[in-house]
């Protein structure tokens, strides 16, 4: 499975654990092009942490996948919907 597609099932299991936020993270500065405080990746799970890496390669291989589009819906409204509204 695609690292995209698989960080999306796992944000729709869990979206309010402090991994699940901290990948949230990754996958909108991944998107927007901004910075990620890489120290944040070290706290993770070790599974987890391997989702972020597989998802920083994939996201690397094919920015223009359509998954990660569907992958930032799930975030902006689901995963952290509070933190970037206007």
């Amino acid at each position: 499975m695609n690292a995209i597609k698989e960080l999306r099932e796992y944000l729709q299991k869990d979206r309010s654990g402090p991994p699940a936020k901290i990948l949230a993270k990754l996958a909108v500065a991944l998107a927007n092009e901004s910075d990620f405080a890489l120290a944040e990746l070290y706290s993770l799970p070790l599974d987890e942490f391997e989702l972020a890496i597989r998802l920083m390669r994939d996201w690397r291989l094919d920015r223009y996948y359509a998954a990660r589009i569907r992958l930032f819906d799930v975030v902006l409204h689901d995963v952290l919907p509070d933190e970037f509204r206007s």
